[in-house]
């Protein structure tokens, strides 16, 4: 039997709880080491909490999703007159009643200084909802108070964490997002990873792009920036058609696609996804292209990877193969977006190493 992944809490469940023990402390003189917060869906998280002096600090815990912030320290502090020596920003506000909460980024915490992102530039990265879940995880402390006070989030190296995340591409500098839409970490999910990428592609519509990249693989990405603004270049691992769909709000004139021969084969082959769990390179399909298209036939032969399929070919052949593949490719990329309905009607793809091109627009 498969040992059961762990689920965790996001940077915004924990970021709800440390505020929470702060106004209880506060307001009630309680001290709390464990407690549950309400998440969305009317789902409940029990998180433990504890003190550093003025600070009201977690740790974010292990799970079995790729996650750059577990084991992170998050902290806050509450002050009653507006912070001093931060970084340039304009406080998120909470408003309860006759309570006013503002809302500061401290060390290791991003602020937003691009478009597109779902906080406004000049704020702190914490998204709309983990402010929602601080908004209704502190009202039953605060609604019958009449005061402002202010709270400074902080997160222990976050500035370092940050550099393993797209923040600083997509504006968000100084340290970690508080991100979080459910307030729990699915393990190995894929949720965090098209998030990202629709983040990225939401920052590249707002600096007006007119051409957007998708990459899949490191090379790719090493061509892609030798060409391209790094702005409009997004990677989108293996997620090639739920990438397209997230163009469905913006209006690039055009997409470009680079990639492997390899993955390339995979798109040409109606992969939507091309990790190897949603299967293989059909190379039969390789071989009734090579026969039927190019007049190239194959022995017997079992084949494994396409690069021993290419290792059978002379010079012509190969090149004949890796251009077949590619327009199959940018037809199969234009089929789904018709499909989705995108506003972008011209598709190019570069099938690395070699650099083909092939270019389609309808």
């Amino acid at each position: 039997m498969a040992e059961k992944l762990r689920s965790g809490y996001t940077t915004g469940t924990h970021a709800t709880a440390v505020l929470v023990a702060a106004l209880l402390w506060k307001f009630e003189k309680k001290a709390v080491d464990t407690l549950e917060i309400l998440l969305p869906k009317d789902l409940r998280a029990t998180i433990e909490v504890f003190r550093e002096g003025e600070r009201f600090c977690t740790l974010k815990g292990d799970n079995d999703d790729i996650d750059v912030t577990k084991g992170a320290h998050i902290s806050v502090r509450l002050l009653e007159e507006i912070p001093q020596g931060l970084k340039e920003q304009n406080p998120s506000e909470l408003h309860i009643g006759a309570f006013t909460l503002s809302i500061w980024a401290g060390d290791g915490v991003g602020v937003v200084t691009k478009k597109g992102l779902k906080i406004s530039p000049s704020y702190p990265a914490i998204n709309p909802v983990p402010l929602e879940m601080m908004h209704d995880n502190i009202q039953e402390i605060v609604k019958k108070r009449a005061l402002h006070l202010h709270a400074v989030f902080e997160v222990k190296d976050g500035e370092n964490i940050a550099l393993q995340t797209a923040n600083a591409k997509v504006g968000v500098l100084g340290g970690i997002s508080i991100l979080g839409t459910r307030g729990i970490v699915k393990p190995v999910s894929s949720s965090a990873y098209i998030d990202s990428i629709e983040t990225e592609i939401d920052v590249a519509a707002a600096q007006s792009q007119e051409v957007i990249v998708f990459t899949l693989g490191n090379s790719a990405v090493d061509f892609a920036k030798e060409i391209y603004d790094e702005i409009s270049i997004v990677e989108i691992g293996n997620f090639v058609y739920d990438a397209s769909k997230r163009l469905q709000k913006h209006n690039f004139k055009k997409m470009v696609f680079v990639t492997s021969v390899a993955k390339m084969t995979k798109v040409a082959q109606g992969f939507t996804n091309t990790h190897n769990r949603f299967g293989t390179i059909d190379f039969n399909k390789v071989k009734e292209w090579l026969k039927d298209v190019l007049g190239v036939e194959l022995a017997d032969e079992e084949f494994l990877t396409l690069k021993a399929v290419l290792a059978e070919l002379d010079v012509s052949e190969k090149e004949a193969l890796i251009n077949l593949i590619s327009q199959n490719a940018v037809e199969q990329l234009k089929e789904w977006f018709v499909e989705l309905g995108l506003q972008t009607k011209q598709i190019e793809v570069i099938t690395l190493p070699s650099g083909v091109k092939k270019e389609i627009e309808w």
